[in-house]
This record gives C-alpha cells, structure tokens and sequence, in this order.
C-alpha cells in the first residue's frame, strides 16, 4: 500500500482540486483509493455537524467508503490557520494525535492513500510543530502542487528544496492554474520549472491541470499522467521521466 503527502507552495494554490484529480485517474485505473485531509480549518454548520468543503470533496474522490470523521478528523469553523483556529477553541493540535488518525484509517483496504496537507508545506500545528512532522510520521513520499502565477519558480524550489531538506522525498509536482487568465508567459515558465526541478531535483512533472471553469475531477484527470504510470512513481517506481 502506498501513502503520499500532498503539499503546496503555499494556500489556495489548488491541492483539493490536484488530490481529486490524482484519485479520480487512480480510479480510473481500478485501484483502490483513500484520501485524507487531517486537519481542516473552515466548516460549515450542518445537521452532521461540521463539514469542510475540501474534505467533503476528497470523499467523494475517493473510491473506498468511510465515514467523513476518518477522512477529516479535526474540523474547525473558523478559516484561519489551523492552529490559531484550534486555539480559539482551547484545542491543541499536535502531529502525533493526527498520526493516530492516518493510522486507523489504513484497516481500511486500499491501494494507495493521499494525504492533503493545509495551506503549505510548514504550516503550524502548535508552537513547536507543523504540519511537516505529520507527515514525517505518515509517509516519506511528497507531491507538490505548484499554482502556475507570478512568483511561483521562486516558491516551487524553495518549497522541494525544504522538503527534501526534512528528509522527505519529493516524487512528484503538479502544475495548476487557479485563476481564470494565465501567467505571462505560462508555457515558458512551465518548461522552465519542469526542467528545473527534473534537474536539479529528480522531481518529475504529472501534469499541468488548465482552469476549466466549474470542471470536474474526471475532466482534470484527463491532464494528468495515465492512471498505471501516475501509479508507478507513487510507488516509487519511476525516479526518472523520459
């Protein structure tokens, strides 16, 4: 069974919209698929109690059946960072109580297991930790997703460059489009960064995923690595694109 970690450069860069996307191809390919989104920090009130959009969307993604509290165990109302929202409710946060969570979630069968992370890789989870020791305990396999707009190379290799630094292999980017009209010249600092990070980083692209006004996950997949390759470099199969 496989487990990857899916980070960003930074929030709202489109990790929900990347990690459907990833499920949905993996799906396509008859594997069996989980999702977690850990720790969620923006709810709304309903007669279930609270639910997060992004994590509602990750269950309907994934192909395997649990109930919403496994696949988003800390859901909190306010949309600020976790750790100040779980503050404001006198809860502390910590990456050992969700690294028990990610635990139970693993009785279920599956092939492969994706974990989205919160805003980006060092976002906090109380004074001493991030959401980067959660996933030191989880799972040494990170994807990262990049948001194709102006400052992104500058983040894309800051953020690869930490994350190995942590001692957490990058085996993947994914490049996403968030807002309506392109970067200047998107192609050519899409081929740049590919290069880059293949380089420099050993770190393969799966795909630029286009802004497609309310687009589906099926649609997105589409623009992503075929589902048995995609598959192959989750497990680590493949350290080098051609």
């Amino acid at each position: 069974m496989t487990c990857v970690f899916v980070a960003g450069t930074d929030t709202d860069v489109g990790k929900t919209v990347v990690t459907a996307a990833l499920l949905t191809r993996l799906n396509q390919g008859g594997y069996r698929t989980l999702a977690m989104k850990p720790v969620a920090a923006g709810a709304e009130q309903t007669p279930d109690g609270l639910r997060n959009s992004d994590a509602l969307a990750l269950q309907q993604a994934m192909s395997v059946e649990v109930p919403y509290e496994s696949v988003n165990p800390v859901c909190l109302a306010p949309p600020v960072a976790p750790h100040l929202a779980a503050a404001q409710i006198g809860q502390r946060l910590s990456a050992r109580e969700l690294y028990h969570a990610q635990q139970q979630l693993l009785d279920y069968p599956h092939d492969v297991l994706m974990i989205e992370g919160a805003g980006g890789w060092q976002v906090p989870l109380n004074d001493s930790e991030s959401l980067a020791d959660f996933a030191r305990l989880c799972t040494n396999k990170v994807v990262l997703v990049v948001a194709m707009k102006l400052g992104c190379l500058n983040h894309a290799l800051l953020s690869v460059a930490d994350i190995q630094r942590e001692g957490v292999e990058v085996i993947g980017w994914v490049a996403n489009q968030p807002q309506s009209e392109p970067m200047r010249l998107h192609e050519e600092n899409l081929a740049w960064l590919t290069a880059q990070l293949q380089q420099r980083f050993n770190v393969p692209c799966l795909g630029s995923l286009p802004f497609l006004p309310a687009a589906t996950a099926q649609q997105l997949a589409d623009h992503l690595l075929p589902s048995q390759e995609l598959m192959s470099v989750l497990q680590g199969k493949v350290a080098l694109l051609p």
